[in-house]
């Protein structure tokens, strides 16, 4: 069985309108998500043995504050193709995963991980409503998938973890800016 989880970067900021989307840095509420999330993670015990990410500095910036909470963590492949990619270009990244790694983290943004979360899982998973209801920055699901990641496919994966920064600390959610 391959493990597939995927964390959505942490809030970033707007305060440079000049700034490229892909350079947005965090805010202070997404480092400390981030960090969180990375401890929330680690308590799971939820362990990875490759990473692949999305090049742009608020996952980058994500990742830094992430492994402070969470610890050492596998080198990180960045994929240019994955900055803001849709559910079918991740599937693409999904399926081209090493044959040997059996516990990956995917590193990017919405709506794309949203949506691949929607289409891996099964319309019957009880957590599917969560994730459809939003998927947050600084969000983590964790999908078991049936077979390799050659063969992911169209409900082929159960979603067996969806967590919040909300979920863990109050402060970190949407009314408290």
């Amino acid at each position: 069985m391959k493990t597939l989880t995927l964390l959505r970067h942490a809030k970033s900021g707007w305060d440079d309108p000049a700034l490229r989307d892909f350079d947005r840095p965090l805010n202070r509420k997404g480092a400390r998500a981030a960090t969180a999330m990375g401890a929330h993670v680690r308590t799971m015990g939820i362990a990875f043995d490759h990473m692949i990410v999305s090049p742009a500095v608020r996952v980058a910036q994500t990742l830094e504050h992430f492994a402070v909470g969470y610890g050492p963590l596998p080198e990180a492949h960045a994929d240019r193709a994955l900055y803001l990619a849709s559910a079918a270009t991740l599937l693409d990244a999904v399926r081209a995963l090493p044959a040997g790694a059996d516990r990956v983290l995917l590193v990017g943004h919405n709506p794309g991980l949203e949506d691949l979360v929607l289409l891996l899982s099964a319309d019957s998973n009880p957590l599917r409503g969560a994730v459809e209801e939003k998927f947050p920055t600084a969000s983590v699901a964790v999908l078991e998938l049936d077979g390799d990641w050659a063969t992911a496919d169209n409900g082929c994966g159960h979603l067996v973890q969806f967590v919040r920064p909300r979920d863990i600390d109050p402060t970190l959610g949407p009314d408290h800016d």
